[in-house]
Parts: C-alpha cells; sequence; structure tokens
C-alpha cells in the first residue's frame, strides 16, 4: 500500500511540472495533471475496485507528455505515427522508473506496461477499461474546445475512430455526459456512423 501511495504522489508530481495550462470552473491546473486526475476519477467509476495496476497506469498513462511535442515531428500521418510511439515508449519509460524507485517488482511494472500500450485492446478487460476512460476524458473536458477548431465533418470522423475504441458500456457513459446541443449532434452523428460501419 506504502508502494502505491508512494508511486501515485511521485506521477501526480510529476506531471505538476506541466508548463501547459487546463482551466476547468475557473481554476487553472498543470494540463497533465488535471488531466491524470480526470482518467483516475473515470476509472474508478467504470471499476469502483479496480486493481493496483490499473489504478498506477491511470496516473501515468500520459506521464511528462509535454517532453515530446507534435511539433517535433514532421506533418501527416507517418509523423504523427512516429511521435505516437515514441510518446507511448517515454511514457512507459518514465512511468516504470517510478514504479521501481519506489520498490515495485517487475511482475507489476510489467502490467501497468500492457495497460499503457493498450495491449490486446477489445480482449483485455483493463485495458479496453482505460481506452474507455481515456476517450470519456477527451469527450468531458476537451472534445467542445476541440470543436470551435475543426470542420464538423472533420469532427465527426475523428470522433468516430474514438468511438470505435470504446465498447457498448463506454458508449453508455458517452451519451450520458453533459454535452452543448452541438457536441451532442456531433456525437450522435458519429454513432450512427459508426453503427453503420458495423453492420
Amino acid at each position: 500500500m506504502k508502494n502505491t501511495e508512494a508511486a501515485l504522489a511521485a506521477f501526480d508530481s510529476y506531471n505538476q511540472q506541466d508548463p501547459r495550462t487546463f482551466t476547468y470552473n475557473g481554476v487553472t491546473f498543470p494540463q497533465e495533471y488535471f488531466l491524470a486526475q480526470k482518467l483516475n476519477e473515470w476509472i474508478l467509476i467504470l471499476q469502483p475496485i479496480a486493481s493496483v495496476e490499473l489504478l498506477l497506469a491511470s496516473k501515468c498513462q500520459h506521464i511528462g507528455r509535454w517532453e515530446i511535442p507534435r511539433d517535433k515531428y514532421p506533418h501527416g500521418r507517418e509523423g504523427y505515427l512516429k511521435w505516437r510511439k515514441e510518446l507511448a515508449n517515454f511514457h512507459v519509460n518514465k512511468a516504470l522508473s517510478i514504479l521501481r524507485e519506489v520498490g515495485f517488482d517487475e511482475t507489476v511494472c510489467y502490467r501497468v506496461k500492457q495497460i499503457i500500450l493498450k495491449h490486446r485492446i477489445k480482449h483485455d478487460q483493463e485495458v479496453q477499461m482505460m481506452e474507455n476512460a481515456l476517450c470519456l476524458v477527451f469527450l468531458q473536458y476537451q472534445f467542445e474546445d476541440f470543436l470551435s477548431t475543426q470542420s464538423t465533418e472533420k469532427m465527426i470522423n475523428i470522433l468516430r475512430k474514438c468511438l470505435l475504441k470504446m465498447d457498448a458500456k463506454g458508449h453508455q457513459y458517452a451519451l450520458s455526459l453533459n454535452l452543448s446541443t452541438n457536441s451532442e449532434t456531433v456525437l450522435a452523428k458519429a454513432l450512427e456512423e459508426l453503427a453503420v460501419l458495423n453492420g
């Protein structure tokens, strides 16, 4: 238990170094710290009795994300995929370094790594739960602002890809979110297109 508390505190401390900020309800937070708290909250909603490994992963899924910015990589899909791969490896290495420092063994480290890298999504229940939580955080806290910068057609496409990674339980929670009328319309359209693609 002490190891878990120490790891969670270390993850929070690291993410509080994020120079980017996120303002919510008039309060400003280091962005990655705020998003990690909300990811952890969603995990506990989806799975009130979550495993230690899943709770740990929720606080370090995107640890230090600001240190590898997207604009350091070429534009286009190839540059994006390279960025995502190197970013994921960075998250794993940073998280596992902290876990080892506070005394976790390699069994726990390996499981947290599996969740961070989303191994066997759609087949591993905890990995799927993490994907649901990630998408729900995006929808609840980032989607509205993102929607104002993109065309409706592009946002429907982005959202459809996000929803495709979720399962039915995740979709139910997505539909329960308190979104603007415009956002609800885009979400409904994306779900409709997804249903057509799934036959």
